[in-house]
């Protein structure tokens, strides 16, 4: 299929997004960056219309669309002059929990993403130690129990942590001197920021 075969076959699409894009026009954008915020009133929007669930099996409530209706949303997000970048780990960060989660998992916490109820924006992966070469983490996750986890680490740059409820963590769970390849021990837990959250905000307001 050619590139132009593709961008007829998601036309309708491309139509829709641009149209939304529309009602967010430069001076929204210059003003987003003036204040450094987040475009929360953008993705809301994008969450609702549904082009953000795009790529969630119907089951869950996505669309259960190709990758190629993803990458035609987000080209159009970019051609109206929009910022994706707000966005776009909405889409493809949920695909670690599709291929790498349980039944339950998925069954849990998909359909909520894609409601937009949770937003699962954050990918906890870069350390200070570690920088691009990600094999070599140190964020290590101990069972605590039979279902539990003691995740002990440090992660930085974390991209949209603050306006995330959940977060994809990288850590290990077999030390990199005990593996027997560079990418064995590496596993990928789901972290509800909610709680840790909550957590903070008690005790700040328990703090004399």
């Amino acid at each position: 299929m050619t590139a132009q075969e593709q961008q007829d076959e998601h036309s309708d699409i491309r139509d829709a997004v641009a149209k939304l894009c529309g009602q967010f026009p430069g001076e929204y954008w210059r003003k987003l960056d003036r204040q450094m915020a987040y475009p929360k009133e953008f993705v809301d929007a994008l969450t609702e219309a549904g082009y953000l669930s795009v790529l969630i099996p119907e089951e869950y409530g996505g669309a259960g669309l190709k990758l190629s209706a993803a990458a035609a949303i987000l080209e159009e997000i970019q051609r109206a002059g929009c910022n994706g970048g707000g966005c776009h780990a909405q889409m493809y960060t949920m695909g670690t929990v599709l291929r790498h989660g349980n039944a339950e998992q998925k069954a849990k916490w998909l359909p909520k993403v894609a409601s937009g109820e949770l937003r699962l924006q954050a990918f906890g992966v870069t350390e200070p130690s570690s920088g691009t070469d990600t094999s070599s983490l140190k964020t290590f996750a101990k069972r605590d129990g039979n279902d539990g986890y003691v995740v002990n680490g440090q992660k930085i740059w974390t991209s949209r942590a603050e306006h995330s409820d959940l977060m994809i963590l990288l850590a290990r769970t077999t030390t990199k001197e005990q593996a027997k390849k560079r990418t064995d021990g590496l596993s990928v837990f789901i972290v509800d920021m909610r709680e840790v959250k909550d957590k903070v905000s008690k005790s700040a307001r328990s703090a004399p």
